[in-house]
């Protein structure tokens, strides 16, 4: 199990491959659905996005309120496919990672291995458990949208496999294949 930075996710993308778990460490953004439309809206009218998209990743979630003792509450991945509209045009600005659950379309991945990105899967119903790996959590954009918004996590170690490799392997092909 590799331990990795997100600073590193596009330079050591080449060595990773569907099915390899990894932890990530590193500032991650949370996007969700309406966040998402709200960034590309903002990229149609020529407007600055709320963080820097460049080699950045972002984690389909939309966490609970935080809990004693935790930066965060429940914060679980969210079905990645209702970002499909959007994804490929932020991978294009440079996204290094999207990080959800569930396959994606062909859209979607041939935009990611045409930019050298990954996605990774983090495992749903384990939210309390995901919400361990984050140090430190701050709404950075559209605070209307509630658990929407879009947030700046801190990973710690953070438990994800690799779902879709730069080379168009899938975590998910790879279980339809052992069964």
């Amino acid at each position: 199990m590799l331990q990795i930075n997100v600073s590193e996710l596009r330079e050591r993308a080449k060595d990773l491959h569907a099915g390899d778990m990894i932890l990530l460490s590193g500032k991650v953004y949370t996007a969700r659905d309406a966040a998402h439309a709200r960034m590309i809206k903002a990229i149609e009218n020529g407007e600055a996005l709320p963080f820097d998209i460049k080699d950045a990743a972002i984690y389909y979630a939309g966490p609970t309120p935080e809990k004693s003792g935790l930066a965060i509450g429940s914060c679980g991945p969210t079905t990645s496919s209702r970002m499909d509209v959007f994804s490929p045009q932020l991978l294009d600005l440079g996204l290094a990672a999207m990080i959800g659950k569930g396959e994606r379309s062909n859209t979607v991945r041939d935009a990611q291995m045409r930019n050298g990105a990954l996605y990774l899967v983090a495992i749903g119903g384990a939210g309390a458990i995901a919400a361990s790996h984050i140090k430190s959590s701050e709404i950075i954009a559209y605070s209307d949208l509630g658990c929407e918004a879009v947030r700046l996590l801190e990973f710690d170690k953070f438990p994800l496999f690799v779902g879709y490799d730069i080379y168009g392997k899938s975590i998910y092909e790879k279980q339809k294949e052992a069964f």
